[in-house]
């Protein structure tokens, strides 16, 4: 959990943020401002700031916690991915990632899309075994001829 202190201030009184994007391969899921982050990498729990020095990290599937400009606390689950900090900037690329307004609803929607893929790959794997029986039938029907 966020431990809620007050956000560092810029020149006009305002919170400084920093903007924060999640991209998976097929869509941008998350692209807003952001107080601040933590989130797991490989080597450890770590937290980020607006001002916090450039980096890359590492990160395997898990939960990112972030706090948006309005104060409120923000969950996403991600699959394994990297992080870069630049600037007033933090990209996260991922495999897969599920946004939670809290983590009873995030671990929810998680299971639906694991449920959701399972469903799918079971469908997938049917399709190509099927494909295999004909490819199989098409050589023996091949070598009957020939």
């Amino acid at each position: 959990m966020l431990r809620s202190r007050p956000a560092p201030m810029n020149e006009r009184g305002g919170a400084v943020t920093m903007r924060m994007r999640i991209l998976t391969p097929i869509e941008v899921v998350i692209d807003e401002r952001v107080l601040k982050i933590v989130a797991v990498a490989t080597n450890g729990a770590f937290g980020i700031l607006p001002r916090h020095i450039d980096f890359v990290a590492p990160l395997p599937p898990g939960v990112l916690t972030y706090m948006t400009e309005e104060g409120k606390e923000r969950f996403v689950g991600l699959d394994e991915g990297t992080l870069l900090k630049r600037g007033k900037e933090v990209r996260i690329s991922c495999l897969n990632a599920i946004c939670g307004r809290d983590l009873e609803s995030l671990q929810h929607h998680v299971r639906q899309q694991f449920h959701s893929r399972e469903e799918q790959e079971r469908t997938a794997r049917s399709a190509l075994a099927r494909l295999e029986a004909n490819v199989v039938r098409r050589f023996i029907e091949l070598e009957r001829r020939g």
